[in-house]
């Protein structure tokens, strides 16, 4: 009988990790229950629809299931998972972006443009790098100027103020340098701030 240690909620992902490499299946299952959760909070932020950002966090941590065996771990687990499913949910809006271009054509439809793009309509939320999310009067009005952003702004945005990362992970996730990570994040917290001066939602 072998001697597995009972994880739970104390027990370091490293540990998990290495228990899972050396085949504890039930290792990995206490990372799924431990991070599902702010996995599909990162998937429904950056989709805004709950049905899809469910099917993205699933899809993963199958993935993260099956590329275990390579995590170096260079990065903490977290950051890790999170660029999976920052991977897994642009590849969700790039499919969803194409089946909605499908479906709005016709031949009795207007031309979308001199250029030949369809109207831009980023399915995305995310929450406020401000302090105006108490009151769900303007948490629904942030998250509609947050909607409007381009979704390299919303992608820094969700790291740094919703998932806490450095300017150094969100980087190393997105593949560019801390300098322009702070850039989108001041860019992303400026067109916030001027899109609820607009509504009228910032005093």
């Amino acid at each position: 009988m072998t001697n597995l240690p009972r994880w739970n909620e104390e027990s370091d992902d490293g540990e998990l990790v290495a228990a899972f490499r050396a085949g504890d299946v039930d290792a990995f299952e206490c990372l799924v229950r431990r991070h599902q959760k702010a996995m599909l909070n990162v998937a429904y932020r950056m989709l805004g629809n709950y049905e899809e950002a469910c099917e993205v966090a699933q899809d993963a941590f199958v993935a993260a299931y099956k590329g275990l065996a390579n995590f170096r771990g260079e990065a903490r687990f977290t950051t890790w998972l999170t660029t999976i499913t920052l991977n897994q949910a642009r590849n969700r809006l790039e499919h969803l972006a194409s089946r909605r271009r499908l479906e709005a054509y016709s031949l009795d439809a207007p031309a979308p443009g001199s250029d030949g793009d369809p109207p831009q309509d980023p399915p995305s939320r995310a929450p406020s790098a401000l302090d105006l999310m108490e009151e769900q009067a303007i948490r629904k009005r942030v998250e509609k100027c947050i909607e409007s952003l381009p979704q390299d702004f919303r992608e820094v945005l969700v790291l740094r103020d919703l998932r806490d990362h450095t300017y150094e992970e969100i980087g190393a996730m997105l593949k560019v340098r801390e300098g322009t990570v702070k850039s989108r994040l001041f860019r992303a917290r400026e067109g916030v701030k001027d899109c609820l001066e607009l509504s009228g939602a910032m005093p």
